[in-house]
């Protein structure tokens, strides 16, 4: 990519797609990694195909489980629409792995050797804003007066470094989150323990950004909420993990 003051095309600069605005659930949902579009000007980051359709590219199943989730709870929802790969907007952007080199095995060309002002131009266009669109509806929230928790939604490969995941549904958390831990209840009693993880299969630590960043710096209780992605892969899947987590979230609210 030539050195430029900025990287999206004008018709792509809507980087936060947000359904249901200013809505009055008590919930306010998160996709930080819905998206897989990558800007024309990086032409797929030197990647076929192929590669984009992986996990390593999008969280498979959000944006659809989550706009199903954000309908039947009356929330608002705000997802990322380019890829991870161009930047992981659940990163600090000055984490070298907010611009991956390697995912899961795969070189990813088009980040190798990027100059300071490449990363800049990323985080200015694509990260700035993204983080900005839940800054600002959080603050209308605060200024309506509305409790909120933060419901960051994910989803994680079925397979990885040889290891079969047996997890239907992770919760992650930093052992701060009264709700957190009333949603992995609820899900424990209704599927058994050893197919909802606890900080599995990840730990929620210094890697993440979103959740620490935007319920940390306001003393929001949270939820990152992690679905395995062959349960949510077509419409059908969308539809019957969405129906589960809508019903959970409001009860283990009440739980609290």
């Amino acid at each position: 990519m030539n050195s430029s003051s900025t990287l999206l095309a004008p018709d792509e600069r809507g980087v936060a797609v947000v359904l249901n605005p200013c809505a009055n659930s008590p919930f306010l949902l998160l996709g930080d990694h819905a998206g897989r579009e990558i800007p024309r000007a990086l032409r797929d980051l030197g990647l076929p195909g192929a590669e984009l359709d992986r996990h390593i590219a999008w969280d498979i199943g959000v944006a659809g489980y989550g706009a199903l989730i954000s309908q039947a709870l009356n929330a608002t929802f705000i997802r990322q629409r380019f890829s991870r790969l161009v930047i992981d907007c659940n990163r600090d952007p000055a984490r070298a792995d907010a611009f991956p080199e390697i995912s899961d095995g795969a070189p990813i060309p088009g980040n190798r050797d990027l100059h300071l002002a490449e990363r800049l131009i990323r985080i200015a266009d694509i990260a700035a804003p993204y983080h900005a669109a839940i800054a600002a509806e959080l603050d209308d929230r605060a200024a309506r007066g509305l409790p909120t928790t933060l419901i960051s939604l994910h989803s994680f490969t079925p397979r990885m470094a040889g290891f079969d995941r047996p997890w239907r549904f992770g919760v992650l958390h930093a052992g701060d989150s009264p709700y957190s831990a009333a949603v992995l209840a609820r899900l424990r009693a209704e599927f058994g323990a050893t197919v909802v993880g606890d900080n599995q299969p990840y730990t929620m630590d210094e890697v993440d950004f979103t959740i620490p960043h935007h319920a940390g710096g306001r003393g929001l209780d949270y939820l990152e909420l992690e679905v395995r992605q062959d349960l949510v892969a077509d419409a059908g899947g969308q539809a019957e993990i969405a129906a589960i987590v809508a019903r959970v979230l409001p009860a283990a609210l009440a739980d609290l």
